[in-house]
């Protein structure tokens, strides 16, 4: 009988697998080591009560879908979360598309690891979910996300000011895509 994996997707180095409430207290841990890492871009949760609520609406809300990106092997041990990725906003009947966000954990910037698992959750997304189109937005100045959606073949498509409420002030973004004929 074959092993069953933990993971919905598995590369070489990572897998991908759904939030649970049991991963509260990594994630935090990771996401307070990160700190430096996110600001000024993102704020994921870093106290118990904080990931209850924010891994509760990923979990339990059918226009959204997290994933953590954990490694497989490593220096934090097999299965150590190293970044997440999640799919908000999910619209389905015609458009059948949806809006990343994702953030990597300090121990696993500048690896390679969340480049494989964000290939990981948008094969996940044109497969067993069925979307159609994928969209990142993210601030002109955050080099590492612009590089991340690039080389995992994401292309601009412009350009929104102030499109959204980030550390006090609406921030400028831009938009950037992929569509399920652009993997094939």
């Amino acid at each position: 009988m074959p092993h069953a994996s933990r993971y919905l997707a598995e590369g070489p180095r990572v897998g991908i697998r759904h939030f649970t409430h049991e991963d509260g207290a990594e994630f935090t841990a990771r996401a307070r080591e990160s700190k430096d890492l996110h600001h000024p871009w993102l704020f994921p949760p870093d106290a118990a009560d904080a990931y209850t609520a924010y891994a509760g609406r990923l979990i339990e809300d059918p226009a959204k879908a997290g994933f953590l990106v954990c490694e497989k092997d490593g220096e934090q041990g097999a299965g150590a979360i190293a970044g997440f990725i999640n799919i908000n906003n999910i619209v389905e009947g015609g458009f059948q598309c949806g809006a990343l966000g994702y953030g990597a954990f300090a121990h696993a910037a500048g690896r390679g690891l969340m480049r494989e698992g964000l290939g990981l959750v948008v094969g996940y997304a044109f497969g067993p979910m069925r979307l159609h189109r994928l969209e990142i937005n993210v601030q002109p100045g955050n080099a590492g996300s612009i590089a991340l959606a690039r080389s995992c073949g994401f292309r601009l498509e412009g350009f929104s000011p102030k499109m959204i409420y980030i550390d006090g002030a609406w921030r400028d973004h831009e938009r950037w895509a992929v569509t399920a004929e652009m993997r094939a």
